[in-house]
């Protein structure tokens, strides 16, 4: 997959399946605007994908670190008029900022989670779209790719808030896709099962017992990595699946099975 000349915006990228897109974008040739509300690690991923072999040997590519909390309208302005003033236009967007929930019940949530869940995980991917989609429009093409989960397609315990994102996620990925057919505007989504990331390692914090049990409904009996969803992450957003828009692919080792 080429994507030479490519401007990438990856939201989360300072770790996991973000940073994980991040590195396989360069590698690629594209340029990738690492944003994080963690400023910090969004420099050291920078920093890097700066020292990959790839990059310095073609001398393709850059990355850029851009602080951004996707929960907030006017960061997530920011990100996409300095990302059009810095290189005048956008090709991709990856929606990957996301928080997991507190593990409770339902009649346990506090109102607080939920708010917090539902600000990050589905109002943001909503700014996101909404600000990308303007842009894409004036220029005449784009390409989104939303991370959404196992959890916004199946049923998902003591996970209110963020299966409820996760849903929404999934459809808002549905309902754009279907609106910007015509306009050269591609949208889909990966909906990750259970993933070697800082969430999962949340849930296992609170929970260890849960290593063995989550294993135990894994087919491939073993847990996602970061790079497997990055790969379809890039498939998604490449030139080799034009044809492709409003789709969800599942890369869960066979739990929905």
């Amino acid at each position: 997959m080429d994507f030479t000349n490519k401007i990438v915006i990856i939201t989360g990228a300072a770790s996991g399946i973000g940073k994980a897109c991040a590195i396989q974008f360069e590698k690629n040739g594209a340029t990738v605007i690492v944003a994080d509300i963690n400023l910090d690690n969004a420099q050291k991923v920078v920093d890097e994908i700066a020292s990959l072999p790839s990059v310095q040997e073609t001398n393709q590519g850059n990355a850029i670190p851009i602080k951004v909390n996707v929960a907030k309208f006017s960061d997530v302005e920011k990100l996409i008029s300095t990302t059009v003033s810095e290189f005048g236009k956008i090709d991709i967007l990856v929606n990957n900022a996301g928080i997991g929930p507190s593990y409770l019940k339902t009649h346990e949530a506090t109102l607080r989670d939920w708010d917090r869940v539902i600000s990050v995980n589905q109002t943001g991917v909503f700014y996101g779209m909404k600000l990308a989609l303007q842009q894409f429009l004036v220029q005449g093409y784009g390409n989104i790719v939303n991370i959404a989960s196992l959890a916004g397609l199946k049923a998902s315990p003591y996970n209110i808030s963020y299966s409820a994102s996760k849903f929404a996620v999934v459809g808002m990925t549905k309902s754009a896709a279907k609106e910007y057919a015509t306009k050269n505007i591609r949208i889909n989504a990966v909906c990750p099962g259970y993933t070697e990331s800082a969430l999962l390692n949340q849930l296992l914090g609170a929970k260890p017992e849960m290593d063995a049990v989550l294993k135990s409904v894994i087919p491939m009996k073993r847990y996602g990595k970061a790079d497997e969803i990055a790969t379809a992450v890039l498939w998604l957003a490449s030139d080799e699946t034009q044809f492709i828009t409003g789709q969800t692919i599942t890369l869960d080792g066979g739990t929905s099975l």
